[in-house]
């Protein structure tokens, strides 16, 4: 069976849900920042801090392309993975869902903690998210084979849409 691999902007709930939907088809789980963190031996702001950011993603890149290499899996990938094109390249084939999400409706579901612990939302969050937001769009886009709107629905009823292949929008 494919792998369901979810994507889009950080604190879309790609996580969340992604163990949603472990726990209802019993895939394993695998978030790719936390086998990042492990394989690095350190937690992603200090990657990012002591390589850069293009430091990291030639390990984010090499990390997705091992894990997209198996099957039957559900795995959430980093915000920025889509920007990688040998990553893009590795999610053909697979169920690959979009959670698209205003930027407005992050800095809502993101606590301060949180954003201090972001690398890439440090100055002004808000600003940082519209960029990414457009800057990402395209890979986003070119790589889903679900793209689910996410601002107005709980991590269930993602999951409920992705498990029944419905973006929930009225046809």
């Amino acid at each position: 069976m494919p792998n369901i691999v979810l994507v889009g902007l950080m604190g879309a709930g790609k996580t969340t849900v992604a163990r949603l939907l472990s726990d209802r088809t019993g895939r394993e789980r695998l978030d790719t920042d936390d086998v990042i963190e492990q394989r690095a031996g350190r937690p992603i702001p200090a990657i990012f801090a002591e390589d850069g950011e293009a430091g990291f993603r030639r390990l984010e890149a090499e990390v997705v392309c091992e894990l997209l290499a198996a099957d039957d899996r559900i795995l959430s990938l980093g915000g920025g993975a889509v920007t990688s094109e040998p990553v893009r390249d590795a999610l053909a084939g697979h169920r690959v869902v979009w959670l698209r999400v205003e930027p407005q409706t992050l800095i809502g579901r993101l606590d301060p903690d949180e954003v201090a612990g972001r690398p890439l939302l440090a100055g002004d969050p808000i600003a940082t998210l519209t960029r990414l937001d457009r800057e990402r769009e395209p890979y986003h886009r070119s790589v889903a084979t679900l793209t689910i709107d996410v601002d107005d629905l709980d991590p269930g009823q993602v999951a409920d849409a992705i498990l029944s292949g419905d973006d929930g929008r009225d046809r």
